[in-house]
Protein backbone atom coordinates (compact mmCIF):
# COMPACT_ATOMS: atom_id res chain seq x y z
CA UNK A 1 0.00 0.00 0.00
CA UNK A 2 1.46 3.77 -0.77
CA UNK A 3 2.70 5.47 2.05
CA UNK A 4 0.09 8.34 3.31
CA UNK A 5 1.56 11.55 3.91
CA UNK A 6 -1.24 14.23 2.62
CA UNK A 7 -4.73 13.21 3.71
CA UNK A 8 -7.70 15.25 2.03
CA UNK A 9 -11.06 16.02 4.01
CA UNK A 10 -14.62 17.25 2.48
CA UNK A 11 -18.05 17.74 3.78
CA UNK A 12 -20.41 16.77 1.25
CA UNK A 13 -24.39 17.42 0.77
CA UNK A 14 -27.05 18.60 3.61
CA UNK A 15 -24.77 20.31 6.41
CA UNK A 16 -24.95 19.08 9.61
CA UNK A 17 -24.23 19.89 13.43
CA UNK A 18 -21.07 18.26 14.55
CA UNK A 19 -19.08 18.73 10.94
CA UNK A 20 -16.72 21.08 12.40
CA UNK A 21 -16.20 18.70 15.43
CA UNK A 22 -15.43 16.06 12.37
CA UNK A 23 -13.27 18.38 10.55
CA UNK A 24 -11.08 19.29 13.67
CA UNK A 25 -10.48 16.10 14.97
CA UNK A 26 -9.64 14.56 11.50
CA UNK A 27 -7.02 17.51 10.86
CA UNK A 28 -5.45 17.23 14.36
CA UNK A 29 -5.30 13.43 14.20
CA UNK A 30 -3.66 13.55 10.59
CA UNK A 31 -1.23 16.19 12.04
CA UNK A 32 -0.56 14.01 14.87
CA UNK A 33 0.39 11.47 13.09
CA UNK A 34 3.13 13.41 10.72
CA UNK A 35 0.29 14.21 7.74
CA UNK A 36 0.04 16.97 6.09
CA UNK A 37 -4.06 17.85 5.79
CA UNK A 38 -5.67 19.62 2.96
CA UNK A 39 -9.03 20.98 2.85
CA UNK A 40 -11.43 20.94 0.11
CA UNK A 41 -14.11 23.51 -0.09
CA UNK A 42 -17.60 22.73 -0.98
CA UNK A 43 -17.32 19.17 -0.99
CA UNK A 44 -16.97 17.30 -5.04
CA UNK A 45 -17.68 20.79 -6.55
CA UNK A 46 -14.57 22.38 -4.86
CA UNK A 47 -12.53 18.79 -5.37
CA UNK A 48 -13.35 19.57 -9.09
CA UNK A 49 -12.75 23.12 -9.17
CA UNK A 50 -9.65 23.00 -7.46
CA UNK A 51 -10.78 24.91 -4.57
CA UNK A 52 -8.12 23.10 -1.72
CA UNK A 53 -6.40 24.99 1.31
CA UNK A 54 -4.04 23.56 3.49
CA UNK A 55 -5.62 22.69 6.95
CA UNK A 56 -3.60 23.35 10.02
CA UNK A 57 -3.96 22.98 14.01
CA UNK A 58 -4.47 26.52 13.89
CA UNK A 59 -7.15 26.56 11.02
CA UNK A 60 -9.65 23.88 13.16
CA UNK A 61 -9.06 25.80 16.41
CA UNK A 62 -12.59 27.33 18.33
CA UNK A 63 -14.62 25.22 15.39
CA UNK A 64 -16.24 22.67 18.03
CA UNK A 65 -18.53 24.75 18.82
CA UNK A 66 -19.88 25.61 15.45
CA UNK A 67 -22.61 24.63 13.53
CA UNK A 68 -22.45 24.11 9.49
CA UNK A 69 -19.25 23.40 7.83
CA UNK A 70 -16.28 25.76 7.89
CA UNK A 71 -15.52 24.03 4.60
CA UNK A 72 -18.77 24.61 3.10
CA UNK A 73 -21.16 21.68 1.41
CA UNK A 74 -22.35 20.98 -1.73
CA UNK A 75 -24.18 18.72 -4.02
CA UNK A 76 -21.93 18.09 -7.27
CA UNK A 77 -24.29 16.98 -10.22
CA UNK A 78 -20.91 17.16 -12.40
CA UNK A 79 -19.18 14.61 -9.97
CA UNK A 80 -21.82 11.78 -10.61
CA UNK A 81 -20.59 12.11 -14.15
CA UNK A 82 -17.19 9.99 -15.57
CA UNK A 83 -16.01 13.25 -16.86
CA UNK A 84 -16.55 15.25 -13.33
CA UNK A 85 -14.16 12.19 -11.25
CA UNK A 86 -11.59 13.24 -14.25
CA UNK A 87 -11.14 16.24 -13.26
CA UNK A 88 -11.57 15.57 -9.72
CA UNK A 89 -8.58 13.28 -9.71
CA UNK A 90 -6.48 15.71 -11.21
CA UNK A 91 -6.77 17.58 -8.55
CA UNK A 92 -6.00 15.11 -6.19
CA UNK A 93 -2.77 14.26 -8.31
CA UNK A 94 -1.89 17.65 -8.28
CA UNK A 95 -1.62 18.30 -4.56
CA UNK A 96 -0.45 15.07 -3.86
CA UNK A 97 -3.30 13.50 -2.18
CA UNK A 98 -2.82 10.22 -0.64
CA UNK A 99 -6.23 9.47 1.03
CA UNK A 100 -9.47 11.19 1.16
CA UNK A 101 -11.62 11.80 3.92
CA UNK A 102 -15.81 12.27 3.38
CA UNK A 103 -17.78 13.63 6.03
CA UNK A 104 -21.76 12.95 4.62
CA UNK A 105 -24.72 11.08 3.75
CA UNK A 106 -25.71 8.86 1.96
CA UNK A 107 -24.87 10.40 -1.75
CA UNK A 108 -21.84 11.28 -0.56
CA UNK A 109 -20.51 8.05 0.73
CA UNK A 110 -22.12 6.67 -2.66
CA UNK A 111 -20.11 9.07 -4.78
CA UNK A 112 -16.69 8.32 -2.37
CA UNK A 113 -17.33 4.86 -3.37
CA UNK A 114 -17.60 5.25 -7.33
CA UNK A 115 -14.29 7.64 -7.17
CA UNK A 116 -12.29 4.92 -5.50
CA UNK A 117 -13.38 1.83 -7.93
CA UNK A 118 -12.83 4.17 -10.53
CA UNK A 119 -9.21 5.58 -9.71
CA UNK A 120 -7.82 3.51 -7.07
CA UNK A 121 -8.46 6.34 -4.27
CA UNK A 122 -8.13 5.46 -1.06
CA UNK A 123 -11.56 6.78 1.04
CA UNK A 124 -12.88 6.73 4.20
CA UNK A 125 -16.39 7.97 5.17
CA UNK A 126 -17.97 9.80 8.47
CA UNK A 127 -21.45 9.53 8.43
CA UNK A 128 -22.35 13.40 8.70
CA UNK A 129 -26.57 13.59 8.30
CA UNK A 130 -29.36 14.28 10.46
CA UNK A 131 -31.16 11.61 9.10
CA UNK A 132 -29.64 8.51 11.15
CA UNK A 133 -29.94 6.85 8.61
CA UNK A 134 -26.92 4.95 7.67
CA UNK A 135 -26.70 1.37 7.92
CA UNK A 136 -24.17 0.18 10.52
CA UNK A 137 -23.79 3.14 12.48
CA UNK A 138 -26.13 3.67 15.87
CA UNK A 139 -26.00 7.54 15.32
CA UNK A 140 -24.73 10.02 12.73
CA UNK A 141 -23.17 13.49 13.20
CA UNK A 142 -25.79 15.56 13.52
CA UNK A 143 -28.66 13.41 14.65
CA UNK A 144 -28.63 14.06 18.46
CA UNK A 145 -28.80 18.19 18.02
CA UNK A 146 -31.08 18.09 15.35
CA UNK A 147 -33.59 15.88 17.63
CA UNK A 148 -32.97 18.62 20.42
CA UNK A 149 -33.84 21.21 18.05
CA UNK A 150 -37.22 19.70 17.32
CA UNK A 151 -38.06 18.37 20.68
CA UNK A 152 -37.32 22.01 21.74
CA UNK A 153 -39.50 23.84 18.86
CA UNK A 154 -42.49 21.06 19.69
CA UNK A 155 -42.56 22.81 23.04
CA UNK A 156 -43.11 25.53 21.82
CA UNK A 157 -46.13 24.11 19.59
CA UNK A 158 -47.74 22.65 22.14
CA UNK A 159 -48.52 25.58 24.35
CA UNK A 160 -50.19 27.11 21.09
CA UNK A 161 -52.07 23.73 20.64
CA UNK A 162 -53.49 23.04 24.18
CA UNK A 163 -54.57 26.96 24.09
CA UNK A 164 -56.49 26.85 20.95
CA UNK A 165 -57.60 22.91 21.35
CA UNK A 166 -55.88 22.47 17.59
CA UNK A 167 -54.32 19.13 16.35
CA UNK A 168 -50.56 19.91 14.88
CA UNK A 169 -49.03 18.12 11.95
CA UNK A 170 -45.68 19.16 12.52
CA UNK A 171 -42.88 17.78 10.00
CA UNK A 172 -39.57 17.53 10.59
CA UNK A 173 -36.67 16.15 8.19
CA UNK A 174 -35.45 12.74 7.60
CA UNK A 175 -35.50 12.26 4.05
CA UNK A 176 -37.21 8.30 3.73
CA UNK A 177 -36.62 7.89 7.55
CA UNK A 178 -38.08 8.06 10.69
CA UNK A 179 -35.64 8.19 13.20
CA UNK A 180 -35.74 12.32 14.21
CA UNK A 181 -40.25 11.55 14.16
CA UNK A 182 -39.99 8.67 16.00
CA UNK A 183 -37.75 9.60 19.02
CA UNK A 184 -38.77 13.31 18.33
CA UNK A 185 -42.42 11.96 19.18
CA UNK A 186 -41.30 10.25 22.44
CA UNK A 187 -39.32 12.77 23.86
CA UNK A 188 -41.58 15.91 23.45
CA UNK A 189 -44.91 13.94 25.07
CA UNK A 190 -46.68 13.70 21.35
CA UNK A 191 -49.69 11.97 20.77
CA UNK A 192 -48.05 9.80 17.39
CA UNK A 193 -45.70 9.93 14.86
CA UNK A 194 -46.40 9.21 10.72
CA UNK A 195 -43.50 7.54 9.94
CA UNK A 196 -42.36 5.54 6.35
CA UNK A 197 -40.94 2.61 8.36
CA UNK A 198 -44.64 1.76 9.93
CA UNK A 199 -45.52 -0.16 7.02
CA UNK A 200 -48.56 -1.68 8.83
CA UNK A 201 -51.98 -2.48 7.10
CA UNK A 202 -53.74 0.40 9.48
CA UNK A 203 -54.30 3.31 8.48
CA UNK A 204 -51.73 5.46 10.29
CA UNK A 205 -53.91 8.50 10.59
CA UNK A 206 -57.35 6.70 11.65
CA UNK A 207 -55.12 5.15 14.18
CA UNK A 208 -54.21 8.55 15.55
CA UNK A 209 -57.83 9.72 15.06
CA UNK A 210 -59.17 6.56 16.75
CA UNK A 211 -57.31 5.89 19.69
CA UNK A 212 -56.39 9.68 20.91
CA UNK A 213 -58.33 12.13 20.22
CA UNK A 214 -61.36 10.99 19.79
CA UNK A 215 -61.40 9.28 23.42
CA UNK A 216 -60.64 12.27 25.24
CA UNK A 217 -57.97 15.04 24.00
CA UNK A 218 -59.19 18.22 22.22
CA UNK A 219 -55.51 18.79 21.39
CA UNK A 220 -52.62 16.92 20.07
CA UNK A 221 -49.09 16.93 18.18
CA UNK A 222 -48.10 14.72 15.43
CA UNK A 223 -44.71 14.59 14.26
CA UNK A 224 -44.38 13.75 10.55
CA UNK A 225 -41.47 12.44 8.55
CA UNK A 226 -41.15 14.29 5.47
CA UNK A 227 -40.78 11.56 3.28
CA UNK A 228 -40.16 13.33 0.03
CA UNK A 229 -40.75 9.60 -2.33
CA UNK A 230 -44.28 9.05 -1.13
CA UNK A 231 -45.17 12.78 -1.34
CA UNK A 232 -47.30 12.47 1.81
CA UNK A 233 -45.74 15.10 4.69
CA UNK A 234 -47.84 17.11 7.54
CA UNK A 235 -49.35 18.96 4.91
CA UNK A 236 -51.22 15.81 3.07
CA UNK A 237 -52.18 14.85 6.62
CA UNK A 238 -53.43 17.90 7.57
CA UNK A 239 -55.84 17.81 4.22
CA UNK A 240 -57.49 14.42 5.42
CA UNK A 241 -58.03 15.64 8.05
CA UNK A 242 -59.68 18.70 7.07
CA UNK A 243 -62.11 17.05 4.52
CA UNK A 244 -62.22 13.59 6.67
CA UNK A 245 -62.80 14.97 9.85
CA UNK A 246 -64.23 18.52 9.68
CA UNK A 247 -65.13 19.01 13.42
CA UNK A 248 -61.05 19.19 14.42
CA UNK A 249 -58.92 22.67 13.57
CA UNK A 250 -55.86 21.40 12.36
CA UNK A 251 -52.46 23.44 11.82
CA UNK A 252 -49.40 22.60 10.02
CA UNK A 253 -46.35 23.36 11.29
CA UNK A 254 -43.38 22.65 8.60
CA UNK A 255 -39.95 23.14 10.95
CA UNK A 256 -37.47 23.00 7.76
CA UNK A 257 -33.75 23.85 7.53
CA UNK A 258 -33.71 24.84 11.09
CA UNK A 259 -33.21 21.91 12.29
CA UNK A 260 -29.75 21.71 10.44
CA UNK A 261 -28.53 24.33 12.13
CA UNK A 262 -27.16 25.50 15.85
CA UNK A 263 -24.02 24.59 17.97
CA UNK A 264 -23.85 20.66 17.89
CA UNK A 265 -24.84 19.18 21.44
CA UNK A 266 -21.92 17.54 23.70
CA UNK A 267 -22.68 13.75 22.44
CA UNK A 268 -22.54 15.02 19.21
CA UNK A 269 -19.44 16.93 19.27
CA UNK A 270 -18.03 13.39 21.39
CA UNK A 271 -19.28 11.81 18.26
CA UNK A 272 -17.65 13.58 15.71
CA UNK A 273 -14.28 14.23 17.60
CA UNK A 274 -14.29 10.06 17.83
CA UNK A 275 -15.54 9.06 14.61
CA UNK A 276 -12.76 11.44 13.15
CA UNK A 277 -9.45 10.20 15.17
CA UNK A 278 -10.79 6.73 14.08
CA UNK A 279 -10.94 7.80 10.72
CA UNK A 280 -7.18 8.29 10.81
CA UNK A 281 -6.41 5.63 12.40
CA UNK A 282 -8.32 3.48 9.70
CA UNK A 283 -6.15 4.76 7.08
CA UNK A 284 -3.07 3.57 9.15
CA UNK A 285 -4.07 0.56 9.55
CA UNK A 286 -4.16 0.03 5.57
CA UNK A 287 -8.58 0.05 5.94
CA UNK A 288 -9.95 1.64 2.66
CA UNK A 289 -13.81 2.41 1.58
CA UNK A 290 -15.04 2.13 4.58
CA UNK A 291 -17.37 4.08 7.02
CA UNK A 292 -16.50 4.72 10.61
CA UNK A 293 -19.07 4.26 12.81
CA UNK A 294 -20.17 3.75 16.71
CA UNK A 295 -22.21 0.20 17.69
CA UNK A 296 -22.69 -0.11 21.22
CA UNK A 297 -20.31 3.14 22.03
CA UNK A 298 -17.94 0.80 19.64
CA UNK A 299 -16.06 1.63 16.91
CA UNK A 300 -16.86 -0.09 13.71
CA UNK A 301 -15.63 0.00 10.27
CA UNK A 302 -18.66 -0.89 7.62
CA UNK A 303 -17.92 -1.20 4.01
CA UNK A 304 -19.13 1.58 1.82
CA UNK A 305 -21.24 -1.06 0.12
CA UNK A 306 -23.10 -2.28 2.64
CA UNK A 307 -23.50 1.88 4.68
CA UNK A 308 -24.85 3.09 1.78
CA UNK A 309 -27.10 -0.14 0.29
CA UNK A 310 -29.00 -1.84 3.11
CA UNK A 311 -31.51 -0.24 4.90
CA UNK A 312 -31.62 1.05 8.90
CA UNK A 313 -34.08 -0.45 10.56
CA UNK A 314 -36.35 1.44 13.39
CA UNK A 315 -36.56 -0.54 16.53
CA UNK A 316 -40.26 -1.66 16.60
CA UNK A 317 -40.03 -1.33 20.09
CA UNK A 318 -40.17 2.46 19.87
CA UNK A 319 -42.89 2.74 18.03
CA UNK A 320 -44.73 0.62 20.67
CA UNK A 321 -43.48 3.31 23.39
CA UNK A 322 -45.26 6.01 21.43
CA UNK A 323 -48.38 3.91 21.41
CA UNK A 324 -48.33 3.12 24.90
CA UNK A 325 -47.44 6.67 26.18
CA UNK A 326 -49.96 8.19 24.10
CA UNK A 327 -53.63 7.53 25.49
Amino acid sequence: MKEIKTIGVLTSGGDAPGMNASIRAVTRAAIYKGWSVKGICRGYAGLIENEIIDLTTESVSNTIQRGGTLLKSARSKEFMTPEGRAKAYENILKHSIDALVVIGGNGSLAGALAFAKEYDVTCIGLPGTIDNDLYGTDYTIGYDTALNTIVQCVDKIRDTATSHDRIFFVEVMGRDAGFLAQNSAIACGAEAAIIPEDQSNIDQLENFIGRGIRKSKNSSIVLVSESPAAGKGAQYYADRVKKEHPEYEVRVSILGHLQRGGSPSAADRILASRLGVASIVALDEGQRNVMVGVQNDKIVYIPFSRAIKMDKPIDKELIDTLAVLSI
